[in-house]
């Protein structure tokens, strides 16, 4: 009886002992949800990272500790926190039971928030992690039910998490040099990094049979997973957008969910709130994605360009994704050239109408689609696209009308309006007369003489035509000028007239076509 009380009392173990007495001891909390993390990798066949890459922060030489106040599920108090043997100690066919204890003992996680706490246990659990990563690294057989289970389990535990964002008045500020904004660094990231790396190697592996795997890295997991795009942290979004990806080609499964999932953030982040930290990452998958699409393209994937896409161009942060949106909706043009009129017609009706800075990246954008567009759609959309252009070349803003001069260097580009200048010249012309007579930039003005001239060599009679109707409506502009100068000059004279005879002023007028008094 007095042996049986003894028994129960906590004791510190031996190094040897106590690895086989905590290990199984930890499987109570392998459904910890939190976040923790590390900062060094062990060198492997799949990673790019080192353990001597990174500094081990707080490391410690003894890693046998007892009574830390850790609650890893809220309910339960973990007494004693104590490192396992390493793989190298332990025969080989107690690997794998080790590997599981391992698993295990990182579901607990760590406060971060307060450096000096904890010291000892979260260098333990940096060091475990990094065996971890090894293990996974160099497996030479497929992970089975139960190791992907727990695998999934301390992941799942150590990523997801609730993300709080820093306060910040307004994120997004028009003008905003966007790269010299502070970035958010998350305190967890020396543990997290590693549980990153972790789930990347595994993902990866030869050894993690899809078919067995996507019961655990199911809806759910990803639905998670997707949800981190909002960090903060820039270092987690690089891991997350490798995993996603590598997920994408290992889950064949899932495609269409992972699809629609990433269409549903789009929603979101445009129609609701227009704010979101990782819709550059999320593009930079899609247009790996989109490159692999099969022709003809599926009715799907069109509805994906036209109502997830497109509208992209409307929220006023555009300027933090805009490379990774240009180059997936190239990709769909380049797929497609028959899509060519539909983004364009888009594109026209997303135009900004005030920020010179979005107008730029637009004309950017419209010219990369232009290169990839056929005669046949060019004609199609040609006459609203250069009436928007002429109104380009007229901006006060130098760097528009530059910009979209710009575009007559490209030889594609050139080719199509020369093959329709019929259509194309009367519309812009007015444009580039005006330009030449009086643009106060002078760069602007010396591309405007550039690009009159090769319609002058190219096509003299045209050239002729248009500045002769140029000339009609400019007198015709000149002489309602003149008329309602004169009008309001007369209103003036009766206005002074009757006033000096200190009689009232009555301005009769007529109605308006709609019937409205003006």
């Amino acid at each position: 009886m007095f042996k049986q009380i003894l028994s129960k009392l906590p004791r510190k173990s031996s190094k040897t002992a106590d690895n086989r007495e905590h290990g199984g001891n930890h499987a109570t909390y392998s459904g910890v949800s939190g976040g923790a993390r590390s900062s060094d990798l062990v060198t492997g066949k799949s990673g790019n990272l080192s353990v001597s890459s990174f500094p081990a922060p707080n490391s410690m030489a003894d890693v046998g500790w007892k009574g830390a106040n850790l609650k890893p599920n809220g309910n339960h108090v973990l007494s004693s926190y104590e490192a396992l043997p390493a793989f190298k100690d332990v025969p080989a066919s107690e690997k794998q039971n080790l590997f599981l204890k391992k698993l295990n003992l990182c579901c607990v996680v760590f406060d971060f928030t307060d450096p000096t706490k904890n010291l000892k246990e979260k260098e333990i659990k940096r060091q475990t992690l990094l065996e971890l990563v090894e293990y996974v690294t160099s497996a030479n057989g497929k992970f089975s039910d139960a190791v992907l289970q727990e695998i999934v389990k301390m992941v799942s535990a150590n990523l997801f998490r609730s993300l709080t964002p820093q306060p910040r008045e307004n994120k997004v500020v028009e003008g905003l040099d966007l790269e010299e904004e502070e970035t958010s660094m998350d305190p967890a990231w020396p543990h997290l990094q590693i549980v990153h790396e972790f789930l990347l190697r595994f993902v990866a592996s030869p050894e993690t049979d899809a078919k067995l795997a996507k019961r655990y890295i199911d809806q759910s997991f990803l639905i998670k997973l997707l949800d981190l795009f909002d960090s903060e942290d820039p270092r987690e979004r690089e891991y997350l957008k490798t995993i996603l990806h590598r997920s994408y080609g290992k889950f064949m499964v899932h495609r269409p969910f992972i699809r629609k999932a990433t269409n549903n953030i789009f929603f979101h982040f445009i129609f609701e709130t227009e704010k979101h930290n990782g819709i550059a990452e999320l593009l930079e998958i899609l247009g790996s994605i989109i490159n692999g699409f099969a022709l003809p393209l599926k009715e799907e994937h069109k509805v994906f360009l036209v109502r997830a896409l497109i509208p992209l161009h409307k929220p006023k942060c555009l300027a933090m994704y805009h490379q990774q949106l240009s180059y997936c909706i190239t990709q769909f043009v380049e797929k497609d050239c028959k899509l060519a009129d539909t983004v364009i017609r888009a594109l026209l009706k997303y135009w900004p109408i005030t920020n010179s800075s979005k107008e730029v990246m637009f004309l950017n954008e419209l010219e990369e689609v232009l290169e990839a567009t056929q005669p046949p759609e060019f004609q199609r959309c040609m006459v609203p696209l250069f009436r928007q252009i002429a109104r380009c070349l007229n901006s006060l803003h130098f760097q528009v009308a530059e910009r979209a001069l710009f575009l007559w260097n490209n030889d594609h580009i050139e080719n199509l309006i020369v093959q329709n200048r019929k259509v194309i010249l009367p519309i812009i012309f007015p444009a580039l007369e005006r330009n030449a007579r009086n643009h106060w930039n002078q760069a602007v003005h010396s591309l405007t003489l550039n690009v009159r001239k090769l319609f002058y060599d190219l096509d003299p009679e045209l050239c002729k035509e248009c500045l002769l109707k140029f000339q009609e409506d400019e007198s015709k502009e000149q002489e309602i000028e003149v008329r309602r100068e004169t009008t309001w000059k007369r209103l003036e004279e009766l206005a002074e007239k009757k006033a000096s005879g200190g009689e009232s002023v009555y301005i009769p007028h007529k109605a308006n076509s709609n019937g409205s008094s003006g």
